[in-house]
Formats: structure tokens, sequence, C-alpha cells
């Protein structure tokens, strides 16, 4: 027989449920916080932030890109309100950025989605974000030296598809989540994309277009990417090199209406006072215990789970205490995080090059243009080129380098190119703190080393982001599968405790 409640106790619990709606109640207050985007708390140092639920959550989370924002979504979506987005930045998009011109965008990150590329499509389609394709019609302009070439490239990059057919080929053996565990994966972790061309009897001009194409997809010239990795990356592309280097069907073919960065805007907006801006995370004590601390610039938080939705090595300037374990600290102590890109938007009046029959795209063999393309909106509205940037050939100044790029444009197009109506110059390296790259160029050497300490939990540390994704890593889409998979290993730790 049940007992009957004691009139006592029930007086108790209503109590203790009213204090704990005024402590929540106060909590959403004292966060400072608007609709959609947070603003930064006047809280600092160590002093613990009350966020009620007794003071602890479910889940902080750690970065508000698009794998942490799609993990925050995923929980409210569960039913699991007691969570927190920390972000050190005052915006949310990570490595994605939109820069508004006269009404219109164009991105400055990472902007392209492409086959195969289903979370993040999925997420767009939730969202209500529609795409359009990537403009490739006309003739692209070749420049080297003195020289200029004019050719109709269909929508690729004009590779060697002989060469790109051994590189399908040779992927099918490196499985794009874990590369070091490939048969090969001890042979080909010793070479450099690089040492593997020269290898395969390249014409020279047709070595300098190899060039141009890796560093435009690895940050890095092939003497600094890894074989095994670069194999991997072909393999999340259906072992299908075409698909990751091209622009027709492939992982450059598809943009977003309204940019990129409008995926997680529209996330954020869904969190409300769930998302807290300007506020780094410093140190995370007590990991391996049942609730871990979050120290922050806005003070200490406490959670049972941590999903670090950031880059690996930017997980170096959080102190850990206790220390991770060796495996994952050297693992983010080698993490390569030297290509930050440098990416410009150039704004005219309207896509005037059309009318030429060329298609905006631009490739230089020398130059600060490593490869300039057709960025403008959906129905060309107004003409937008953005361009890929090289820091060794062009001035840091953003009106000299405005200049230079101008007189290129001009001699390209002609005068008319001479008159842009806006600028915008985005030196990832200079301009954001807390990207310290854009892309992984993995070196040779590291996936055999470091591989197995990527994605293994360290106590309630769960690690997250895009570069720990099963497919597509270092893309839009690994992001967002990275954040699905995090929120479930969230919500499964905290079933089973």
């Amino acid at each position: 027989m049940a007992n009957k409640p004691n009139s006592n106790s029930s007086l108790d619990l209503k109590r203790r449920q009213l204090l704990k709606l005024a402590g929540a109640t106060a909590a959403i207050g004292g966060f400072g916080l608007t609709t959609g985007l947070a603003h930064a708390s006047e809280t600092s140092g160590d002093a613990m932030v009350s966020t009620g639920q007794d003071d602890v959550l479910d889940v902080v989370i750690i970065g508000a890109g698009l794998a942490g924002l799609t993990a925050a979504r995923d929980l409210q979506l569960a039913g699991n309100q007691s969570f927190l987005v920390l972000e050190a930045r005052d915006r949310v998009g990570g490595r994605t950025l939109n820069y508004e011109v006269n009404g219109y965008v164009s991105e400055v990150g990472g902007q392209w989605i492409g086959p195969g590329q289903t979370a993040v499509e999925d997420l767009a389609r939730q969202l209500e974000v529609g795409t359009f394709p990537t403009f490739y019609e006309g003739r692209t302009v070749v420049i080297g030296g003195d020289g200029r070439l004019e050719v109709d490239l269909q929508g690729t990059f004009g590779t060697d598809m002989t060469v790109a057919g051994k590189l399908s080929e040779m992927s099918r053996e490196v499985p794009s989540g874990a590369p070091w565990k490939s048969p090969r994966a001890a042979e080909l972790d010793k070479l450099s994309v690089g040492d593997w061309l020269a290898q395969q009897n390249i014409k020279p001009e047709d070595r300098s277009g190899w060039d141009a194409s890796m560093t435009l997809t690895g940050g890095v010239t092939p003497a600094k990417m890894g074989l095994l990795h670069f194999l991997s990356m072909i393999n999340s592309a259906g072992c299908d090199y075409e698909k990751l280097d091209s622009i027709k069907d492939s992982a450059q073919g598809t943009r977003f209406v309204g940019g990129s960065q409008a995926l997680s805007i529209k996330m954020a907006e869904q969190l409300g006072d769930k998302l807290r801006l300007q506020c780094p995370v410093r140190k995370i004590s007590d990991w391996d215990r049942e609730v871990v601390t979050l120290h922050t610039d806005q003070g200490a938080i406490r959670a049972r789970k941590v999903i670090v939705a950031i880059h690996p090595a930017l997980c170096n300037r959080v102190q850990f205490e206790p220390a991770l374990p060796a495996a994952r600290a050297a693992l983010q102590r080698a993490w390569p995080a030297h290509s930050p890109a440098r990416k410009m938007a150039m704004v005219y009046s309207r896509p005037f090059w059309r009318d030429k029959g060329l298609n905006g795209h631009i490739m230089m063999m020398d130059g600060p243009i490593i490869w300039a393309w057709d960025n403008s909106p959906p129905n060309g509205e107004i003409g937008i080129i953005n361009a890929f940037l090289s820091n060794a050939n062009l001035p840091s100044d953003h009106e000299t380098a405005k200049r230079t790029l101008t007189e290129i444009f001009a001699d390209v197009w002609g005068d008319e190119a001479l008159q842009p109506v806006a600028y915008h110059d985005q030196d990832w390296g200079r301009d954001d703190p807390w990207t310290l790259t854009c892309v992984s160029a993995i070196p040779p050497g590291f996936w055999t080393t470091h591989g197995e300490a990527l994605r293994p939990p360290c106590g309630n540390l769960i690690w997250s982001g895009t570069e720990t994704a099963d497919i597509w890593a270092g893309y839009m889409d690994g992001a967002v599968r990275s954040g699905h998979q995090s929120a479930l290993q969230a919500l499964n730790a905290l079933r089973r405790a």
C-alpha cells in the first residue's frame, strides 16, 4: 500500500520548488542577455555564476560555431534545457562569417557545400535557409608571368584526370574517419602529397595547377600536406577526387542564400538565454570527477558534461586541471595551426564581366591572387568578386591591397573594374584571435602518431568540432555531423549516470 503524503514534507517540497523557480528566474535575469544573441556579463574572475538547477548544469558547450550550436540545438530538441553555450567571440558562426553590403551578403569565411554533405544540407532545410549553385558559366582567366589565357574549364579546376583517378582509387583504402587504420597507413603516412606527385611524371605546367589546387583545398603546398590525410579527404567525397576539387557537382558547387553564417545565426536565435558571448573559457578543473568546473571571464560554471567544440590547437589556450592524458595533450600540441587564410570581397554595381563571356574566375600562377571567383547573389543583383589572397605577395594594408587588386581586375576585365562600390579584406590570422587556422593542413606522420587520441572522451570532456567528424572533416558538413555526435554522447552519458 502506498504511504499517505505527510503534510509537512509536502510543504517542504513546495518551498523547495518555489526556491528553485526563484533561483532560475534570478539566473536568467542575471545573464544580461537579449533574445537571440547574448551580451557579456559583468561577472568576472572565479565567482560562481548562478545557473539555476542547483548551480550544476547537465552540459556546457564551448564554442558557438556550427558544431557547438548544432549540439545545443539537439539537446534542446531532445527536451534537455539544462545547458549553456559559451563563445569567446562577440558573434556566433566560428569560421563562417558574412560580409553585408547594400542589403546583400558575401561570405568571407567557409561558404560551400556539395554532394554527399547531407548533414549540413538537412540542417539548412530545417532552418529554412535556401541554397543556389555557384556561378561558373563562361571562361576562366589564367595568368602566369606575362601570359594570359582564357579557357572554359566547365566547372572544374583543369586537373589532370589520370593523376586524379589514381588518387581516387588509392583513397578507397583510407577510411575518412580513421585514416590511421588504413592497411597502408604506415606506408602512406611517410609521404607528402608533393612526394607522391613527384613520382607521377607530371609536366611542369600541370604541376603548378596541382600546387594551386592543393593550396585552395588544404591551405598549404603539396609538400606540406600528408598523403594519408589527403586520401582520407577524397574518401569523404565518395572516393571521387572530382567531387572534392571542382565546382560543378562538387564540394564547391552550392552556396547558401543569405550567406553560410545564417545557419549559426538562426540556431543562436532559437537558443535565447542559453548562449553567452564574449565568454572565453580559461581553465577547466575536475574534468575527471562527477562535476566539472569551467573558469571563464564571466565567472565559474559547473556542469556534469562538457562538449569542447573548438579547434584542437585552440585547446592549448585552456588550462586543464588535472592535466589531460599524455596522448590527447600531444595531439593538441602537434595539431597544425598555420593556415589562417586571407579572403577578400570586391563589390561592383553589377557583374559586368559576364557581359564579356567571362565567369569572374581568375587563377594566378604567381601573384597575390590564389583564386578569384564570382560570389554574386543568386540573380546577379550586384557583382561580387571573392578571392583567396597570398599574404606573401600582397601588402597587409587594406587600401594598398585594394588598389593592387583593382588594377589586376582592370587588366583582366577592363576599366570598369576600377570602380568598386565596396571592399572587404578578412585576414583571419590578424583579425580573429580565436581562429588560429581555417583549415587543418595535416602533415605526414601525424595520423599514425596521434590519430587514436582524436575522439575518445577524457573523463567528462567530449571532443567535438569539424576536425573530429567521421566524414567531411574540415568542412561545414563535418562540423554539423560532429555536433550531432557530441550531443548524442552527452545525452547517453547523462542517461547512464
